[in-house]
């Protein structure tokens, strides 16, 4: 939310533009974000967010928490810091979390470049967002890399469907989106569950829904 192929992981030529314009983006939907992703999650993703959420456990980073859409759907016993690209993004998710203990920090930072320690998290959260990153590979090893021994990565975003006219309808939106909303990132091709899967992570769940076009899934890091 790279490129139309299930590698993308090539990383752009000028990072810092293509960070400079998804943030810029961003910025510009926060306002109207909720508002239009309140009518897409009815009808696409159903309980997706709180299937990922209800199974982090300890401390747990949310990597694209934009407006905070999750931030109610954790449990008690979950200290949660949250990152975004976005700043006004962030505002929003600081108002949605006042009054939530169990939230720890929401700061700005890119998903390719966490600014925490080796193995300091026990879950890693990621709810439609590496749709949108520059590198998808490069996101699944920071997450690794902040994970601790046996932590879990939990994942929901849209994939590339199985069903094939919905496929090549993407496909054509995809090409569309990428013209006229270059600073977006959103690509519909991609599939996760492939680097999630290079990158060493044990996957013990994975589901896909509408005609796999919608996946959730949970991987362990080895011990």
């Amino acid at each position: 939310m790279s490129r139309p192929n299930s590698g993308n992981s090539r990383r752009p030529d000028d990072p810092d533009a293509v960070l400079n314009a998804m943030r810029t983006h961003w910025n510009g939907q926060a306002p109207t974000y909720d508002r239009g992703m309140d009518r897409i999650e009815r009808m696409m993703v159903g309980d997706g967010r709180s299937w990922v959420c209800r199974q982090a456990r300890g401390r747990t980073l949310e990597v694209a928490v934009g407006t905070g859409r999750n931030l109610g759907l954790y449990a008690e016993d979950v200290e949660l810091t949250g990152i975004d690209l976005s700043p006004r993004m962030l505002d929003i998710a600081r108002r949605r979390a006042q009054g939530m203990e169990n939230v720890a920090a929401l700061r700005e930072a890119d998903a390719e470049h966490l600014p925490f320690p080796d193995a300091h998290f026990d879950s890693v959260v990621a709810t439609l967002s590496l749709c949108s990153v520059p590198d998808v590979g490069a996101s699944v090893a920071e997450m690794r890399r902040v994970l601790r021994p046996g932590g879990r990565l939990l994942l929901l975003d849209h994939v590339r469907p199985t069903f094939p006219p919905l496929r090549w309808f993407l496909r054509a939106v995809e090409w569309i989106t990428a013209r006229t909303q270059p600073g977006s990132g959103e690509r519909f091709m991609r599939r996760p569950i492939v680097q999630v899967r290079e990158h060493g992570f044990i996957v013990e769940s994975a589901e896909r829904s509408k005609g796999g076009f919608i996946e959730r899934l949970s991987a362990r890091k080895p011990t």
